[in-house]
């Protein structure tokens, strides 16, 4: 699936996988089904989570081990399951933009999770999360990368 014709929600690209994240983590933690976890957070909120929130999160569940394969391929010396859940998820959703959200530059995708990491995460976080995805994007964008 990719994100070609989907537009962020009123609420923004940023909260949208500021939210992708939340509920992935969740989802992790507690191993409730994702839609229970979006049932529930639709219902707090009074309204539903906006299309680009859904696809990040549909676009990880779908193989959310490949993601995690490649994660610890470019990790060095880490595996993905060692990683922390918040920063594993981070990861994971900013890969899948990579991947699946060509319309989406990697320099984006790549600030976007790093943020995210220096707002949740701990002081080591931010530039492991920034080499990780550095690497994924050298492969998957190359020519996008290296212009």
């Amino acid at each position: 699936m990719t994100g070609a014709g989907r537009t962020p929600g009123h609420e923004g690209r940023r909260a949208g996988r500021t939210q992708a994240v939340v509920l992935l983590y969740q989802h992790d933690l507690t191993d409730l089904a994702l839609e229970e976890l979006i049932d529930n957070l639709e219902r707090d909120r009074g309204r539903p989570i906006d299309d680009f929130t859904r696809a990040l999160v549909d676009g990880v569940s779908v193989d959310p081990a490949s993601l995690d394969a490649m994660i610890s391929a470019a990790a060095e010396g880490w595996t993905a399951d060692r990683l922390a859940p918040l920063e594993r998820n981070i990861l994971r959703v900013a890969v899948h933009e990579l991947l699946d959200w060509p319309e989406i530059p990697a320099a984006v995708s790549i600030n976007e999770a790093v943020e995210l990491a220096k707002i949740y995460c701990g002081t080591e976080a931010p530039p492991f999360i920034n080499g990780i995805l550095g690497r994924i994007a050298r492969e998957v964008r190359a020519p996008e990368v290296s212009a």
